[in-house]
């Protein structure tokens, strides 16, 4: 089938990539101008934030990369223990618990006065300097976000790894550490470059995290420093020559990679091991990796709970200001998520297109397109959220008009293009199996366009879109990038909120807000999707 006959399905995610890619161009080329009209001076001073950036990172990627292969390993064996299905599904939720809320939960856990220490002063020990402020705070927050995220691609990983295998490996009677040489870390190798470049990117342009924990300018990040420049400085030549500086590293690196982000997987996983058989030993040390894990991770959730409950959670709920940011967020939240689900839909249309019914004899061109949207819809990882809001904030400088709408304009496009990336990687294989499975027949009906996607394409991928819409939501929901350029107290959000409280010390109140922030984002993160997998009455 040719190029020409597929238009209808291909033009509209094609133009919605033009669209994010003009957004983007134009904001890049108004932060290029402004050199003319700002001295920017980059001197050793910033190599050393941009070194000391990269260092973070690096060592935030190694040790989340790490702790997310054992972990997957651990769970790829242990395929039946009590909650496990819950226990994967927390780990989901990783990638959209608010950053704010995670860091405050560590620092009620490992602070100075935290709950480890206590426990330690109740024991008859000494209590443990503080090391939650500065790299070790940074590293144990990243570990917490992105081990996870590991952990599910490397799930998912393994068991696709073929049953006859595992047999043969099983019959050769292979120890555990031959295995993982021989069969699981062979399968891992196609995925790992993309995970270690996602992470990278992640903990490179880390914001909230940083902001809070990093406890000394010596530790601010190429975002902080941004920050920074913009709001407390108003030096808005360093903030520009500080964001151009991350904008090329960030580029080179997607540029480098964007032939393999399609192997990541954050999906539910294809299927459980079988074959094996297991030491006491092998046992005890699976139970011990997943135990270990799920108190980290669970200990700074339930800290939060805590503390918002014996917080002033009422006085907060009955705060004007607090009920105008939760109006506020919900807002936004709800927004962002109908124009990712929009935006995504044509664009895994525009993919599947070029990817699945162009087969072999895909033209140059068809190629091209296909590159092009997939960069698209990964300029996030290019564009972090606060970059993208100081193109936005020089634009309303210079236009004038609403600082309002501006405001809500530039939120809307840092959470879509925030969002798109992992929405993306769960629709759009979703979509290329259902057009594989139903192209002849629905070409044979002719069934195209909306009645095509009604009768067929929004069946099949029901699941995927209710997990994109409760990424989207939540991720939206839970983000400080743009709304700490253009947070006031006419535009407050939930994180802004928080954000506010816990720099004024007032953190009861501060934990009422993280309370409510994460009961409802992991109420839309684990209901949605249930929703989405529902049976329909006939």
């Amino acid at each position: 089938m040719q190029l020409k006959g597929n238009r209808q399905s291909l033009l509209p995610g094609f133009v919605v990539s033009c669209a994010l890619f003009a957004m983007a161009t134009g904001l890049l080329l108004l932060l290029f101008s402004q050199q003319g009209n700002n001295s920017i001076n980059l001197g050793s001073r910033y190599h050393r934030i941009l070194a000391w950036t990269a260092l973070q990172a690096t060592l935030s990627t190694m040790i989340s990369v790490v702790i997310g292969i054992v972990l997957g390993w651990a769970l790829s064996h242990r395929q039946r223990f009590p909650g496990r299905a819950v226990f994967i599904a927390l780990l989901s939720s990783a990638l959209v618990l608010p950053t704010l809320v995670v860091a405050l939960g560590l620092v009620t856990v490992l602070g100075r006065s935290g709950w480890i220490n206590d426990a330690l002063q109740l024991a008859g020990f000494d209590p443990f300097k503080p090391f939650i402020y500065g790299l070790p705070g940074i590293l144990i927050a990243h570990a917490y976000f992105n081990a996870s995220f590991a952990a599910r691609t490397v799930l998912n990983r393994l068991q696709s790894i073929p049953s006859s295998q595992l047999k043969l490996a099983s019959s050769l009677g292979l120890t555990p550490l031959q295995r993982f040489r021989l069969l699981e870390f062979p399968a891992l190798t196609t995925a790992l470059p993309a995970l270690c470049t996602t992470i990278f990117l992640l903990c490179f342009t880390s914001f909230a995290i940083v902001l809070v924990l990093g406890g000394s300018p010596k530790y601010n990040t190429l975002e902080v420093s941004i920050y920074e420049a913009i709001k407390l400085d108003f030096d808005l030549g360093r903030a520009i020559g500080l964001s151009l500086l991350q904008l090329g590293v960030c580029a080179l690196l997607v540029l480098a990679t964007n032939r393999s982000a399609s192997v990541l997987s954050i999906g539910a996983p294809a299927r459980l091991t079988t074959g094996l058989h297991y030491s006491k030993t092998e046992i005890a040390n699976q139970y011990l990796v997943i135990v270990t894990f799920g108190i980290f991770f669970l200990m700074p959730l339930v800290a939060i709970v805590s503390d918002g409950v014996t917080g002033d959670l009422f006085k907060v709920l009955l705060q004007p200001v607090f009920v105008k940011a939760l109006i506020t967020s919900i807002a936004i939240a709800t927004a962002s998520t109908i124009i990712v689900l929009f935006a995504s839909i044509l664009i895994c249309s525009s993919i599947t297109t070029l990817a699945v019914r162009q087969g072999a004899e895909a033209s140059l061109l068809s190629r091209l397109m296909l590159r092009f949207i997939n960069f698209s819809a990964t300029l996030y990882l290019v564009i972090p959220s606060l970059v993208l809001g100081l193109g936005f904030f020089l634009l309303a400088r210079q236009t004038g008009g609403s600082y309002l709408l501006w405001s809500v304009v530039s939120l809307l496009a840092a959470n879509t293009l925030l969002v798109l990336p992992f929405a993306l990687t769960s629709l759009s294989p979703a979509m290329i199996k259902a057009a594989n499975r139903y192209d002849r027949l629905a070409l044979s009906l002719s069934i195209t366009g909306l009645a095509r996607w009604r009768l067929i394409e929004s069946t099949l991928v029901r699941p995927e879109l209710a997990y994109v819409a409760s990424l989207a939501f939540c991720m939206s929901l839970g983000d400080l990038g743009v709304i700490a350029l253009f947070g006031s107290q006419d535009f407050v959000t939930l994180p802004w909120l928080l954000y506010q409280k816990m720099g004024s010390y007032r953190t009861a109140e501060a934990a009422g807000v993280a309370l409510v922030t994460l009961a409802l984002t992991l109420f839309v993160f684990l209901t949605l999707p249930r929703i989405g997998t529902a049976p329909r009455e006939t």
